[in-house]
Order: structure tokens, then C-alpha cells, then sequence
């Protein structure tokens, strides 16, 4: 029979079990909290760039990490674009990585259908936590769609033993499922999007896109105190090839028109078809005589060489292109009367360019 001490020493020694017990209960109930809060931002992201940063800087500060990266796999860029088309290059998003393939970025990629928690080590893991030597340990979260590896949530802690493969991955997992169907949900709303900015026939963004896109571009460079630029551009005598050889000719010409105004322009420019022949290059953070040079070399380019018809015939194109220019006040607020004012004197110029002869360009007069 036990004695009064070790009877003590027992209830004692079960106390201490029931305190660790009731600890590991409280940090498990704190973690799941965490996690449903976590996973509740992710779900309520209504967009890629939002979405985007909630996994990467929002769970970095969640979940008090040195680093978190995702990984995309991008082969056609179709993922960038609709973030560029949203207004947010993909390299202004911290920890965001594409790839072409996932194959050979890191060994774990191979068979990674589960969560992968163990070491960092440079040789495997430098692709995803790219310039960190600092970590201890790492959790690799795949990313899956349909049983298709699409990329990887990373998270990285200078603790070697945060992440080790004795730790469960339950939760990490339930996280990873969360981040799917997130991930692809936001993608296809923006391919819908997107589709309703995009003109069928060239390929190119539509006016409605315009709109929305010269309101933002006309309040970044207000805030940077520079300039925007506009370029109207009209194909000149449009109606006689619709005329002359029919529609499916004149639909050429508008696709191989914008392609040839596609080449001169740069990825930061935003391009639209504004309607019927009509075509629009905005040009941020560009002077008017920069806008000019461009002009110059769009128009040129269009007549360089005859565009070849469905028939086999050729036919050479000129353009006259219309420019206006604005440096909009610091703070401005009434952002679209700006944008149509833009615009309209963009016309203006346009006009004055038809009518001094056609296949030129035309400066509005400063606002």
C-alpha cells in the first residue's frame, strides 16, 4: 500500500500531466483559431492581387515566419497577365514565383501531394526561398487542382524545429485544400473578367477596359506628379476595304493593325480598341514628345508593308494618329471627366490630322 508521500508525489505528478495536458489543449484550440481565421481571409478574397498577398505577407505575419513564398506554375503566362490586366505586375507581389514547369525547382516537388515538413537546405529549397539562407526549417504545402500539382505555399522559420517531419500536418493540409479551390476560384473569375475587357476580333482590351484602366493610370500619375499620355489612332479610308474586298478582309487588316501597333508599344502602355477602326495607346509617365516619336513610328511601321488579304491581293494601310497630353494636379478626384477630357482632345487632334491630309500625326493643344 502506498504511503502518504508517494500518494502526494502521484496526485502531484498527474497535476502537472493535466496542466501540460490543459496547455496543449489551450495552444491546439489557439492554432485552430488561427488557421479558421487565416482560411476565412483566403475565402473571402475577391481578387488574384488580394488573394495573392493573403498567402504570402498575410501568413508570413499570421503565423510569425521569416519567410512564405508561393510557387505558380505559369507555362503560357496566362496567370501574370491577368494580374498585369488587373493593374499589379506580378514582380510588385513579395514572395510571389513562377515557373515554366515543376519539375526540377526542388526534389519535394516530385511526389508532393501531402505536406512536406523537414530541413531547409539551400541545394533544394534556394528556388523557393530565393536569397534567404537564415532558415531552420520548412513546410512545402501543395497546391493541386483536379490531382494536378499547380505550385506550392512555402513557409519558411529560422526554428529547426518548427517544421520536422515528427510534427503533424493535418491542419497544413486542410490549409492547402483551402488555398486551391481559392486559388483557382479567383483565376477563373478573373479569366471571366478579363473576357469582358477583351475585343473578340483583335485580342486586344476593349473600351470598357479603357475606362476602367485610364481612371487608374490617370491617379498613379497624379500621385507620382507626372504625366499621361494619349494616342488616338484611325485607320485611314477604313470603309473602302470593308467596301472593296468585304468584311472578312477588313477584319484582317484591324487584326494585323493592331499586331504591327502591338510591336511598337511597351508592356507598361496600355492598348485598346476603342471601337469600329479606332484604336487607343496610353502612354504613362511620358512626355508628349516622347508620345510623338512613338506615334511616328506606329504610323510608320503600318505602312511599311501591304497587308496580304484573304484572296491573296495586298493592300497598303496608313493610320493618322491623334495625341493629347495631361499632368494631372496632385490628389485630383474627379478622375473620369479627366479621362474624357483626355480623350476628347485626343479626337480633336485626330480630327485635325484627317483633315490636314490623313496618314499624320497631330498634336492637341495643351489643356
Amino acid at each position: 500500500m502506498s504511503t502518504p508521500e508517494e500518494l502526494q508525489a502521484k496526485l502531484q505528478a498527474t497535476e502537472r500531466q493535466l496542466d501540460e495536458l490543459t496547455a496543449e489543449v489551450a495552444r491546439n484550440e489557439a492554432k485552430m483559431r488561427r488557421s479558421q481565421r487565416r482560411e476565412m481571409r483566403l475565402l473571402q478574397a475577391e481578387d488574384l492581387t488580394t488573394l495573392l498577398s493573403e498567402l504570402t505577407v498575410g501568413m508570413k505575419t499570421s503565423y510569425g515566419l521569416e519567410k512564405v513564398s508561393v510557387v505558380l506554375c505559369d507555362p503560357d503566362h496566362d496567370v501574370r497577365h491577368l494580374l498585369l490586366a488587373a493593374g499589379t505586375p506580378a514582380d510588385e507581389l513579395e514572395g510571389l514565383i513562377f515557373v515554366e514547369s515543376m519539375a526540377g525547382v526542388t526534389p519535394q516537388y516530385v511526389a508532393l501531394r501531402q505536406p512536406w515538413l523537414g530541413p531547409y537546405t539551400a541545394c533544394d529549397h534556394q528556388i523557393i526561398f530565393p536569397g534567404d539562407r537564415r532558415l531552420g526549417s520548412v513546410a512545402l504545402i501543395p497546391l493541386t487542382y483536379r490531382g494536378k500539382l499547380l505550385g506550392s505555399i512555402n513557409l519558411g522559420s529560422a526554428d529547426t524545429l518548427r517544421f520536422t517531419r515528427d510534427h503533424a500536418s493535418d491542419f497544413l493540409a486542410h490549409l492547402g485544400v483551402i488555398a486551391s479551390y481559392c486559388v483557382e476560384n479567383v483565376i477563373n473569375r478573373a479569366r471571366l473578367l478579363r473576357s469582358g475587357f477583351t475585343d473578340v476580333l483583335t485580342g486586344w482590351h476593349n473600351r470598357r477596359y479603357l475606362q476602367v484602366r485610364i481612371k487608374e493610370e490617370l491617379a498613379r500619375v497624379s500621385r507620382e506628379g507626372s504625366n499621361l499620355v494619349c494616342l488616338m489612332l484611325d485607320i485611314d479610308h477604313f470603309k473602302r476595304v470593308n467596301d472593296t474586298w468585304g468584311h472578312a478582309a477588313g477584319d484582317v487588316v484591324l487584326r494585323e493593325i493592331a499586331q504591327r501597333i502591338e510591336a511598337e508599344v511597351r508592356s507598361s502602355d496600355v492598348a485598346a480598341r476603342y471601337g469600329g477602326e479606332e484604336f487607343i495607346v496610353l502612354l504613362p509617365n511620358t512626355d508628349t514628345q516622347s508620345g510623338v516619336r512613338l506615334a511616328e513610328r506606329i504610323r510608320t511601321a503600318i505602312s511599311a508593308t501591304p497587308v496580304e488579304l484573304p484572296g491573296g491581293e495586298e493592300v497598303t494601310i496608313t493610320a493618322s494618329i491623334g495625341i493629347a497630353g495631361v499632368a494631372p494636379e496632385r490628389h485630383v478626384e474627379d478622375l473620369k471627366t479627366l479621362g474624357d477630357s483626355l480623350i476628347a482632345r485626343a479626337d480633336v487632334a485626330l480630327y485635325q490630322a484627317k483633315s490636314d491630309g490623313r496618314d499624320r500625326v497631330a498634336v492637341a493643344e495643351a489643356a
